[in-house]
């Protein structure tokens, strides 16, 4: 049944009157009454153009993309790619062309609900969320049935380098879901380390509460207890921060403390290790003859690192475009709606043979 204003004015004990002031905000209305107007909306699913809750499961022509941050290469990348094959994926006839928007979340799982229920209001056509989820019961929780609204209002919804929500594949309401082989990535990084002769090698890690975390230090780890590391070292060598050039310097700075004779680290992403670089280099350490480093993604500028950086390539472009194109669905969706996208490494002159080896 279609959601009125009038039934949000109920479920708020204002009149409509009131709901459609707080919704235009052309007039003032006092901050109680507004929070209540609000959060009737959200309990009831409320579309705010009215034209569009006639339409039943009509969409528009809206594609959202969601990211962490924009000026993360990471997402902007996948971003760019998305929108230009939602563009390109245009019949070229009135009413065809899709409108792709970028909605940058900041990392805040609250904001990313938040643009999910602006999208469903607004009929999108499709959603395409990129990088790794929250990895917290209520959240997921919440997104799962977020999901479930927006494929109900006839919405795709597309996961790209992120992996499966529960139930994708299927009747589930994600369309597709592209994962990222990180725990795979993770271990085969670390492995060309140990096999150059590394034994003392330190970890720096991404935020611990999400996903692409998580399965990048469990491949990691992986590598290293098959060549006989113990758990309680695992962990001493590892310290977490947010995925950016800060958190790998100061991360460093406490890995060496921890363990002045560290061969190598091992940094949550590119931008990361680029920290770990300037860190090593303000403490007289040359790369990799003292310490060797690695990073993940092959992020554009990872080539022209000095010294060039050793990494972990993922097709972030060729993820991005396969996830607009299944968002308009101009693409076929993998058997079962999951792909695991492969890692490639990348070895360059950052990593090299530890001193005695």
């Amino acid at each position: 049944m279609t959601v009125t204003l009038a039934d949000v004015a109920a479920r708020a004990r204002v009149s409509p009157a009131t709901v459609s002031r707080v919704l235009n905000g052309n007039y003032p209305v006092a901050a109680s009454t507004r929070e209540r107007v609000l959060r009737a909306v959200d309990e009831l699913d409320y579309v705010l153009n009215g034209p569009a809750s006639s339409l039943a499961a009509a969409t528009s022509d809206l594609v959202g993309i969601l990211v962490n941050d924009i000026a993360d290469p990471f997402f902007g990348i996948m971003a760019g790619a998305a929108q230009s094959a939602i563009g390109e994926g245009a019949s070229g006839r009135a009413g065809g062309e899709k409108l792709a928007v970028v909605c940058n979340t900041g990392g805040s799982p609250e904001r990313e609900l938040r643009y999910l229920t602006l999208l469903q209001r607004q009929r999108a056509a499709a959603v395409v969320l990129t990088g790794g989820a929250l990895e917290d019961p209520g959240h997921t929780a919440a997104m799962t049935a977020r999901f479930a609204k927006l494929a109900d209002a006839g919405t795709r919804v597309v996961l790209c380098g992120r992996p499966p929500a529960p139930g994708t594949g299927g009747d589930s309401a994600i369309t597709a879901a592209l994962a990222f082989d990180n725990r795979g990535g993770g271990r085969r990084l670390t492995e060309h380390l140990l096999a150059l002769g590394h034994r003392r090698i330190g970890y720096v890690a991404g935020p611990a509460e999400r996903t692409t975390t998580r399965h990048r230090l469990e491949g990691h780890r992986e590598a290293m207890t098959a060549a006989g590391a113990a758990d309680e070292e695992l962990r001493r060598l590892t310290v977490h921060g947010p995925y950016d050039r800060r958190s790998g310097y100061e991360a460093t700075l406490e890995l060496l403390r921890r363990d002045p004779e560290l061969t190598a680290v091992v940094a949550a992403n590119d931008t990361v290790a680029l920290g770990t670089c300037a860190a090593l280099r303000d403490q007289g350490l040359r790369i990799p003859e003292d310490v060797s480093v690695a990073g993940f993604d092959d992020l554009p500028f990872s080539v022209d690192a000095v010294p060039a950086l050793t990494t972990v390539r993922l097709p972030l472009s060729e993820a991005g475009a396969r996830a607009g194109r299944l968002a308009i669905g101009t693409d076929t969706p993998p058997p079962g709606g999951i792909a695991t996208v492969g890692a490639e490494l990348m070895v360059r002159a950052s990593t090299g043979r530890p001193r005695g080896a």
